[in-house]
């Protein structure tokens, strides 16, 4: 072969080769992008989650050997008076702070995307601040309103004529479990408010035009246009609000600790003094009591498919 002689790459040959490399590119990609978060997803949420079912079968403290005893913590589970008594408010907290989160939500929400208020901007921030809160701060700034010394509400009750002398709100049975609803409502409207205000805004105005023309009012609007075009939103929303009262715990263990004689306590909160009480230290009989609660989850789920399905509205 001569030296002059040049070998060409067919313009096939390249354009393969191009192709190759942005394919070979595209799943580095992908792999890159879908095995950590998914790898950490199976290690620490469905591995640990897994696991629990066979924990649920031992009677293991933690520490010493452990030992197989079937379904024996599960007929326990359903026999322990506590634990019916826990998902008793969390019956209570399921039905209550949904419905109030919601409802105050869609009407600031409303309000907000439907009137002119200068102060629409610093509003938002304002209903949004509880969110930026930890469940910590929210919890110990409520435990100072129902304060029985110092607290606001009773500062608030004495000025209007209701002297409640040193009454201690979260430590009496009867009002503890009632006290810890507006501190939960509190720290949720913020960001429910800001999720339907965007869903509102997407809604054609010419719809609200028409309805204006025919004299409907704002309560009509809002039941007979808004609430239906958002009413996804809605159901989204209120899934999230039922499993996080029933999973959810955090702000009863600042506020009570399950007190005052268990009149707060809640299953989730039961679960974790089982786990890591120094009275009980019982894994197992603990995720038992975490199963029956992934089955009422799970049941509660299905119940809200069937009676609240997921309709689209065409506008």
């Amino acid at each position: 072969m001569s030296e002059s002689t040049v070998v060409k790459t067919p313009q096939s040959s390249r354009k393969r080769v191009r192709l190759d490399s942005a394919s070979t590119q595209k799943y580095i990609f992908l792999a890159l992008a879908i095995i950590p978060p998914f790898g950490g997803y199976l290690l620490f949420t469905l591995f640990p989650n897994i696991l629990s079912v066979y924990y649920s079968m031992l009677d293991w403290d933690g520490l010493t050997d452990s030992k197989f005893v079937g379904l024996s913590n599960f007929v326990t589970a359903l026999q322990d008076k506590y634990v019916w008594r826990a998902l008793t408010h969390n019956l209570i907290f399921m039905v209550t702070v949904p419905f109030f989160v919601v409802l105050i939500s869609l009407l600031l929400a409303y309000l907000i995307t439907h009137k002119s208020y200068r102060e629409n901007g610093f509003l938002k921030v304002l209903f949004f601040f509880p969110n930026v809160l930890s469940t910590v701060v929210v919890a110990l700034l409520f435990a100072f309103v129902y304060d029985g010394t110092y607290g606001l509400l009773n500062a608030i009750l004495k000025l209007i004529g209701m002297d409640m002398g040193n009454y201690y709100w979260l430590g009496s049975e009867k009002t503890a479990l009632a006290a810890i609803i507006p501190a939960w409502v509190w720290g949720g409207v913020g960001l429910y408010v800001i999720i339907f205000a965007n869903a509102m805004l997407a809604i054609p105005k010419s719809l609200y035009e028409a309805a204006i023309l025919e004299g409907a009012g704002h309560m009509t609007r809002l039941l007979r246009i808004t609430i239906p075009l958002v009413s996804p939103i809605i159901r989204v929303a209120a899934l999230f609000l039922v499993v996080g009262t029933m999973k959810g715990f955090e702000i009863i263990l600042i506020m009570t600790n399950g007190g005052p004689y268990g009149a707060t306590d809640v299953i989730g909160l039961y679960m974790f003094n089982l786990a890591f009480g120094e009275e009980y230290r019982n894994f197992g009989y603990a995720s038992a009591v975490g199963m029956i609660l992934f089955v009422i989850l799970v049941t509660a789920k299905l119940v809200m498919d069937k009676f609240f399905p997921n309709r689209g509205y065409e506008y």
